[in-house]
Formats: structure tokens, sequence, C-alpha cells
């Protein structure tokens, strides 16, 4: 999985114009919300956010928020939610959730298809069935992507099914393990 720092501050201010006169700043409000304590307000420089979240736009990636004037330092946080400007395309706030490092959770990850198959080669026609697949594991266990070679695949065979797609030991696959990702017909 994607790590990414990121430096932050405590928001003080809070309401609609003193979040507009912030973007004025070049600061973009945020929130992190974290499972059984109140929520912690904060500010980002504009710039570096939108980069950040620019890399990581679409994939699963663990921010660690470097908070000044925050007693627990740095904070370690997915990306919930991120309010855009539909014109302009601004960011306009981002909603974060706390995570610990230590416990399993389940993540979306993309399934990427490498190669051309033999058999689309000799005039078959390759039907994927799965673009994702749901695996459970520690956050910094899981990978960004599952990379699969098709290479082999013949017209007419068996497939490549989730049992022969190669995921790290500690991760779990949630997926029917005789579920066809890919097939040639």
């Amino acid at each position: 999985m994607i790590q990414v720092d990121i430096p932050a501050a405590v928001r003080t201010v809070f309401g609609k114009g003193e979040s507009r006169r912030l973007r004025m700043d070049k600061k973009t409000p945020a929130v992190v919300y974290s499972k059984g304590e109140e929520a912690l307000a904060l500010q980002f420089d504009e710039a570096a956010l939108y980069k950040n979240l620019l890399f990581i736009h679409g994939r699963n990636a663990v921010v660690t928020l470097d908070v000044e004037g925050d007693s627990a330092g740095k904070r370690h946080v997915l990306v919930q939610e991120i309010q855009k400007d539909p014109v302009q395309e601004e960011v306009l706030h981002v909603d974060f959730l706390e995570i610990d490092l230590d416990s399993t959770r389940k993540f979306n990850v993309d399934l990427r298809l490498t190669g051309v198959a033999k058999g689309v080669d000799l005039g078959g026609e390759l039907n994927v069935s799965k673009q994702s697949l749901v695996l459970q594991g520690r956050p910094l266990d899981i990978p960004d992507e599952i990379v699969v070679d098709i290479t082999a695949l013949e017209r007419g065979g068996e497939g490549i099914s989730c049992k022969d797609l190669a995921i790290p030991e500690n991760v779990e696959m949630l997926e029917n393990l005789e579920a066809v990702c890919a097939v040639v017909i």
C-alpha cells in the first residue's frame, strides 16, 4: 500500500466565513474522525494537499499526518471523502478516518492484467469478469494492485481464477476462490 506524509496544523477557526478566509489564504480545511474520540479540525497548505491527493487518487493509501499543535503528533489515516468545487476543481474540504496500523481492514484492490493472451492472437476474445478483489489484512500489508500475466491463456481454456492469484501471506482474499477473473472465449 502506498504511504504518503502530509504536514498539517490544528485549525482553530470554524464556520462558513472562516473557512472561506482560510481558502483565500491558500489553506484547505479538513477533519480527522477517530473511533470513540472527538473529531480533530485541521488545515493544510492547499498546494501540498492537492499534489498529494492527486498522487493517491483512486488508490489505497495510508496517509501519515504530521500535525503541528496536536498532542498525538503523527496520525495514520485513510482519505474518507474529498469535497471539490464543481466549477474550479479546487479542493474545498477533506475528511480523513484515523486507523490502527495493527488491526485488519477490508480493502478493494485493483486487478491489473498484463500481456496479450495466446488465445486472443488466435482469434479469441478476452473476457474479464473481475476488475478488483476484496482483501483483508493490516493496511501496510495490502498490495497497491495485483498484477497477473495473461500471456499463457488459450482459447477455450480454464482461464485465471482467484485461487491462481498471488497475494501476500498475511493477507486474506474475501472472494470465492473458484471465481474466474479472466478467460479467453
